[in-house]
């Protein structure tokens, strides 16, 4: 039995495999070791996951738990690590990028581009087994262009500076009952200000009718393409994973095929691939 799992900013989609092809799919909130502590990572393992999954366990022994997650860079996924290993004490576990189980879920061992578009966003050259290399993603203050939490931070950013007009301020601070006030409070000065700002993009895809929002999306997709995809010089189709591409996938085809670039798989999230791809260490167990 193994446990995969793919983990953004906002939350982690946990996937329990037994040998028989048994699933069972659970979420938690996101971790991410660039704002987590190994301590608090391992709580959110204990306090949400476990009591979700306990019951599932007589099924066998979990044998590999193949974790994907967003900030686990070489640096810091051992934090990760660590804290998988302090629960899953006799699993064998293996932390990576969420932009490699992106990469693995899309397009299991062909070589390829693969991009993220979630809360945070990212894109690679997959050579079939690993990331062979990225334009850096710089997260949601320097890049992330596409994602989510950059959709939420143009979004306020415009509306606070009048740049939408009266009616759509006037709906956007009705329909989250908030204030400028409040929402420099929660940027500026509470944890997570990412999730805060993705979550805001939800108003976007509520109002996608109006050709204001409508071209502040486009306008997004565009500059992920022009920053980001461009530099792969590819002719093949690129694949994406994420929210954002799943939801809005009109407007980022419309992008794609104004930039002159092929459009291909689109997912919200890779753990079906990664089922496949992992299929070798699910073996049965006692």
């Amino acid at each position: 039995m193994i446990l995969l799992a793919d983990s953004g900013s906002t939350k982690v989609h946990w996937c329990l495999v037994t040998a028989s092809g048994q699933c069972s799919d659970v979420f938690t909130d996101g971790i991410n070791p660039l704002f987590q502590t190994c301590d608090a990572m391992r709580n959110s393992i204990c306090n949400q996951l476990l009591p979700q999954i306990s019951s599932l366990l007589w099924a066998g022994t979990l044998t590999h738990v193949f974790f994907y997650g967003a900030g686990c860079t070489p640096e810091k996924k051992v934090f990760v690590q660590r804290a998988l290993e302090g629960v899953f004490k006799k699993a064998e576990v293996s932390v990576a990028s969420d932009m490699l189980g992106a990469a693995r879920g899309l397009l299991n061992r062909n070589a390829g581009v693969a991009c993220i578009l979630g809360t945070g966003s990212g894109s690679c050259f997959y050579n079939g087994e690993t990331i062979e290399w990225c334009v850096p993603s710089l997260g949601y203050i320097l890049g992330d262009e596409g994602s989510a939490a950059v959709l939420g931070k143009r979004l306020v950013g415009d509306l606070l500076k009048n740049q939408l007009g009266d009616d759509l301020k006037e709906a956007f601070f009705k329909e989250y009952e908030t204030s400028m006030a409040d929402i420099i409070e929660r940027v500026y000065r509470q944890p997570f200000p990412n999730r805060f700002l993705a979550k805001l993009s939800k108003f976007c895809a509520d109002h996608i009718e109006d050709q204001r929002i409508h071209a502040l999306v486009y306008d997004h997709f565009v500059q992920f393409i022009r920053r980001n995809l461009v530099q792969y010089k590819t002719d093949q189709p690129i694949g994406f994973i994420g929210s954002i591409a799943y939801y809005y996938r009109p407007i980022l085809e419309e992008a794609m095929r104004a930039e002159g670039l092929p459009l291909g798989t689109i997912l919200k999230d890779p753990i079906e691939g990664l089922k496949e791809f992992h299929k070798d260490a699910i073996i049965p167990t006692t």
